[in-house]
């Protein structure tokens, strides 16, 4: 009895270390689930799948989630995704602001304020210069992709800008031009790394900065007011 619990303690441990080296350096599959998102996904592996185009299962469930967001109430602009503020230049009566996507963000994009799409502009590999060139945002992101979504709203007109590299060069747009759209309603989603940039009037208020972390759908991050 006391042999055989030794045995099945020692082939325990063997196929714990089979594990632990078959995914070496990165997490064993035995404590991948205890940990954090980042620390389950390393960047750099999940940099490695870009390159293969084999990404592990588990990873793509978490990165295509798609959660419900409650937007607070009020009429105050809400952030179009989950990420960092990188930016909040103004630029010709237009603040760019700015917002990086990790890996492990909700990648699922939202409308900012209730109103009409105006238009869906896509923009593709070719875009190496002109406009788009001049912008921190893009300096980064060699041949960048883009849909440019403007929408009229109460409070006046604005834009979602959906960025990623040629390399990903995946956006889905759920919205078409002529659709009513709510406020923090779902507009699209970048598949893999990615930036989104909110284009607000320079006048509109932020109430928030550079450094901060938004929440698409429910972080309010300007007012803009309403025209006379």
């Amino acid at each position: 009895m006391v042999l055989t619990l030794q045995i099945l303690v020692l082939m325990t441990l063997a196929a714990a270390g089979v594990a632990w080296l078959r995914a070496f350096p990165y997490p064993s599959p035995l404590v991948r689930r205890f940990l954090t998102a980042r620390k389950r996904w390393p960047e750099r592996q999940i940099r490695g799948w870009l390159k293969t185009g084999r990404f592990h299962s588990g990873f793509l469930t978490y990165f295509y989630r798609d959660p419900e967001r409650i937007a607070p109430p009020g009429d105050g602009v809400l952030a179009s995704a989950d990420g960092l503020i990188t930016s909040a230049d103004v630029q010709d009566g237009t603040r760019y602001l700015v917002i990086a996507l990790s890996f492990w963000d909700m990648h699922v994009q939202r409308s900012p304020l209730a109103g009409r799409i105006v238009s869906v502009e896509a923009q593709g590999q070719d875009f190496m210069d002109g406009e788009g060139r001049e912008f921190a945002f893009l300096r980064e992101k060699p041949c960048p992709v883009q849909k440019r979504l403007v929408i009229e709203t109460r409070a006046g007109q604005l834009a979602v800008r959906l960025i990623t590299s040629l390399a990903a060069r995946r956006i889905e747009t759920w919205v078409k031009e002529g659709d009513q759209v709510r406020r923090g309603e779902r507009i699209g989603r970048i598949l893999l790394g990615s930036t989104v940039v909110m284009e607000l009037p320079a006048a509109a208020a932020l109430r928030i900065g550079v450094g901060d972390t938004v929440r698409a759908g429910e972080t309010v991050v300007a007012e803009m007011g309403t025209p006379a």
